[in-house]
C-alpha cells in the first residue's frame, strides 16, 4: 500500500515563526537605537586629518598607553614611530593606582573593595605648542570580595584594572577629539 498524503501536508509553516520575527524586529530596533545614540565600534576614534600622525609619549609599560593604542587600531588615526614624525604628541603623565577596603564583616574580613586609578595627560603640537592643557582623569571601581581564594581575588582585580585602563583611554581620546576638532 502506498502512502497517502493529505492536501494540508503540502502547506508548510512559515520559515520564521511569529516569535522569531518579533525577536528579529527587537534586534533591529536595538541596533537602530545604538547607532542613533552615538555608539561607535572600536576603531572609530578620529581626530582631524591635519593632526595626523599622533605620537604617544609615556613611561615604560604604561597600561593606559596600551589601551589607547588598542582603541586606535582600525581608525584613521596614524601613530608616529618617533616624536619628530608627529604633528600631535599625546603626553601621558603620572599614573597612580590604589585600593582600599570599603566594607568589612564583623570578623574584619573585607567584603568590598574600591580600586582607584588616576592619570594625567596633555597634548602638544610637533613644534611644542600646547594643544590640550594638562588634565587629570580619575576612574574608580568597586567590587565585592566573595569568600574565595586569594588568586581569584587577584584575577578579578586585574580584570577590573584592565577595564579601568580602557575607560581612561576612552576618556582621554574623547577629550582629545573634543578639543582638537
Amino acid at each position: 500500500m502506498g502512502k497517502t498524503t493529505s492536501r494540508t501536508e503540502h502547506f508548510r509553516k512559515p520559515a520564521y515563526p511569529r516569535h522569531d520575527r518579533l525577536t528579529l524586529f527587537l534586534i533591529l530596533v536595538a541596533l537602530l537605537a545604538t547607532s542613533a545614540c552615538g555608539f561607535k565600534l572600536r576603531g572609530q576614534v578620529e581626530i582631524p586629518p591635519e593632526l595626523n600622525p599622533l605620537y604617544i609619549e609615556s613611561s615604560q609599560g604604561s597600561a593606559v598607553r596600551e589601551a589607547i593604542v588598542q582603541q586606535l587600531q582600525g581608525s584613521r588615526v596614524r601613530l608616529a614611530a618617533t616624536r619628530q614624525d608627529a604633528r600631535v604628541i599625546l603626553r601621558i603623565g603620572k599614573e597612580a593606582y590604589s585600593s582600599r577596603v570599603i566594607a568589612v564583616d564583623r570578623d574584619g574580613k573585607a567584603l568590598a573593595s574600591e580600586l582607584y586609578y588616576r592619570v594625567s595627560f596633555d597634548a602638544v603640537s610637533g613644534d611644542g605648542r600646547q594643544l590640550v592643557p594638562q588634565q587629570t582623569i580619575d576612574v574608580v571601581r568597586s567590587y565585592e570580595n566573595p569568600d574565595v581564594e586569594v588568586l581569584g581575588k587577584q584575577s578579578e582585580a586585574e580584570l577590573i584594572y584592565a577595564e579601568i585602563f580602557s575607560d581612561a583611554a576612552g576618556r582621554i581620546l574623547d577629550r582629545l577629539r573634543a578639543i582638537l576638532s
